[in-house]
């Protein structure tokens, strides 16, 4: 019996045994085949780093060589030349290049990212000769805000919304419209009396911003009553202003270019709020066109119209195919030039003011034309407009200095040969700095003395040396030049428009 349970409790042992080195023993080919797995995925994407490297290094090689004709100020293998946009010296370390490099220099944004920047009227006079699409690199940050509008669209669909939309600006229509914008000055000036005698102070910026907004919503979208006392007009302007700063915050981050980055960060949601805001707003002005169309008898009073406005050509338009616009293409150009029609009209107004307020001899001559023009109350009409020679050669020089237009891109289609015989491939950014054109002492003597004298009546200039506006292709550019020289300048703004620009 002894022996037995021995041999028996040997057997149970053996068997104990064989169960642990069973289970001792099986586990390490799973874990093998996991190793090795991770073995071959981390060989794997090794490689790929190792391709995407190489393709990086290939395509720094290729800019570097594109490249090689424009020197540049020197610049990190990684961060490029993104200093620049980060200081608060941007505009002065613009200048600097603008001396050193003639007619353009790169700019480099990273080890693989860079544009050329342009600041010679020769280089305009080629690019803006050119079809070359939009650089959506930049642009497409505004398009959660303004959508593919015309400022952002490219190509046939461009075409086919300027050649729609270019019957809003007849010059039959215009004419009026310097009624309602004299009115819309008026409003604003009544309330700078009030607040001038509670303050010597006043920032005009946001007063100047309703009132632009006040005369495009009357002129271009059928708007009764005064935006300048609404709150909700000023939430929209304020929600401008907002998405202006966001912008350029995003243009010069590097990591904010990413959207998933950006929507996880503060700027990204606030951002998105503001865009909220202002579409609410063109939202409502739709809604509310729509519904004084279904009133009766003012669909055939607008249809018997000779000119349609610009939210009316948008609701009857129909496209090639004979379809109507759709509801986004509908408020992506609402959106549109909502802002370009307020925005960028109030920032160079500004400008403008500051400028005759830093030189009180100019502004006082302003005055004086003015009041021999107009008399005592007279309210100014479209005849005026090219009665004022001086106020014109200042508002000139004010674009000059501060052009509300900084810069706009492109995207080379083809490659491009400039006139000194430098040239660049297809593909390259270039970036169009008006800006620097604008304070190029090799175009502009003393550039940063205000002389409203290089604008006087009879003074021969190069076509592309002035530019607040930018430019067309040829074509377009021909037909603001010579609308300019019937009406004068100084109607730029107040026939803002877009469709010459950007």
């Amino acid at each position: 019996m002894h022996r037995g349970g021995c041999n028996s409790q040997a057997s149970q042992h053996s068997g104990s045994l064989c169960t642990m080195s069973v289970s001792g023993l099986s586990p390490p080919r799973p874990l093998g085949s996991v190793s090795g797995l991770l073995q071959v995925a981390s060989l794997l994407g090794l490689v790929l780093l190792l391709l995407k490297a190489a393709q990086l290094y290939l395509r720094r090689q290729w800019l570097l060589k594109a490249f090689q004709e424009f020197p540049c100020p020197p610049s990190h293998w990684l961060y490029g030349h993104s200093q620049e946009l980060r200081n608060d010296q941007g505009l002065q370390d613009l200048l600097k290049r603008v001396e050193k490099f003639p007619c353009a220099s790169p700019r480099w944004l990273g080890g693989t990212s860079v544009q050329l920047l342009v600041y010679d009227p020769d280089y305009m006079k080629v690019i803006l000769g050119r079809s070359d699409p939009k650089s959506l690199g930049i642009y497409k940050f505004m398009a959660p805000w303004i959508g593919y509008g015309l400022l952002l669209l490219n190509g046939q669909t461009w075409f086919q919304h300027r050649r729609m939309l270019t019957p809003a600006f007849h010059y039959d229509i215009l004419k009026p419209y310097v009624g309602l914008m004299a009115n819309s000055v008026r409003v604003m000036l009544d309330k700078w009396e009030e607040l001038i005698n509670q303050d010597s102070h006043l920032d005009i910026f946001g007063h100047i911003s309703l009132m632009t907004l006040d005369t495009i919503m009357k002129c271009a979208f059928s708007h009764q009553g005064s935006i300048q006392t609404d709150r909700n007009s000023q939430s929209y302007t304020h929600a401008v202003e907002d998405l202006n700063n966001l912008f350029y915050v995003r243009l010069r981050n590097v990591f904010y270019h990413s959207d998933i980055i950006y929507r996880l960060t503060r700027e990204g949601r606030w951002n998105h709020r503001a865009c909220k805001l202002a579409h609410q707003h063109t939202e409502q002005v739709i809604k509310l066109r729509k519904a004084q169309l279904q009133k009766e008898g003012e669909l055939e009073k607008v249809r018997k119209k000779r000119h349609l406005d610009f939210l009316d050509i948008l609701l009857f338009a129909r496209m090639e195919n004979g379809s109507s616009l759709s509801d986004k293409d509908l408020r992506a150009e609402v959106d549109t030039f909502m802002f370009e029609g307020h925005d960028t009209t109030a920032s160079g107004i500004s400008w403008i003011l500051y400028a005759l307020a830093m030189h009180p001899e100019h502004q006082q001559k302003c005055r004086e034309e003015i009041q021999g023009l107009l008399g005592d109350g007279t309210s100014i009409s479209w005849d005026h407009l090219d009665q004022m020679p001086y106020t014109t050669m200042c508002i000139k020089e004010a674009l000059r200095l501060y052009p509300p237009v900084p810069g706009i891109g492109r995207q080379l289609s083809k490659p491009i040969t400039f006139p000194d015989g430098r040239s660049l491939p297809r593909g390259i950014m270039v970036m169009l700095s008006f800006y620097a054109l604008h304070h190029n002492p090799k175009v502009w003597p003393n550039p940063e003395v205000f002389d409203p004298f290089r604008f006087a009546p009879g003074s021969s200039q190069h076509s592309h040396v002035f530019l607040p506006f930018s430019g067309g292709s040829s074509p377009r550019v021909s037909t603001v030049q010579r609308w300019q020289k019937k009406h004068e300048d100084n109607q730029l703004l107040l026939r803002e428009d877009p469709l010459f620009r950007v």
